[in-house]
């Protein structure tokens, strides 16, 4: 197999396990690109579920599929229609969060189930796109993890459109007044569309 370009090598105990293709789709199914921890310049930057410092530390999902069976993802086990653990994760998924939003998490599996991981990949990059772009223009250093929901949850074009109005709105005001203009706008599509830009706990 010819490896990609951001595959890494993971090792555990210093004995080799796996290569890793997607370090920043975690092995559950959430996208690590719209995590306030991968987005983050402090020294607690996660780079990915997958990242070598986040197998070090390890998870039950990590401990399970990669170290244990070596696969990269929880769908990819022949045990993954009856396994409790992750439909367990699943159905919490679809009631609470942690620090990052699970509200997209059955959502995503489903269409990488259906499209594969590299057409969830392309998505999602495009939606980290856009919450940089927010993140650059918009934050005014309160607003990261909000920031972070509406790009999980939103449509893509109701992300850019959002971004687009935001920016005419607010050509030659301050951050925090840029800030109050996305976050309106943000609030109104949520409204209309029934999305919760908040982590709910």
């Amino acid at each position: 197999m010819k490896p990609k370009k951001n595959m890494q090598l993971v090792t555990y105990t210093k004995k080799i396990i796996m290569h890793i293709n997607y370090p920043e789709v975690g092995v559950c199914g959430l996208s690590c690109r719209l995590c306030p921890m991968y987005n983050t310049e402090a020294k607690s930057r996660c780079s990915g579920c997958k990242s070598p410092a986040r197998m070090a530390v390890g998870c039950l999902f990590i401990t399970c599929a990669v170290k244990k069976k070596e696969i990269e993802f929880c769908w990819e086990c022949e045990e993954s229609n009856t396994c409790k653990k992750w439909k367990k994760h699943r159905e919490a998924g679809e009631k609470f969060d942690s620090f990052k939003c699970y509200q997209t998490l059955e959502k995503d599996i489903s269409f990488i189930c259906k499209n594969g991981i590299d057409e969830f990949e392309k998505t999602q990059k495009q939606r980290e796109c856009l919450l940089k772009e927010m993140l650059k223009d918009f934050n005014e250093g309160r607003s990261k993890s909000y920031y972070c929901i509406a790009a999980t949850i939103l449509e893509l074009e109701e992300l850019k459109e959002a971004l687009n109005q935001a920016k005419k709105e607010s050509e030659g005001i301050n951050i925090k007044e840029k800030s109050k203009i996305l976050h309106l706008i943000l609030d109104n599509i949520a409204f209309e569309k029934k999305h919760y830009l908040k982590l709910r706990k």
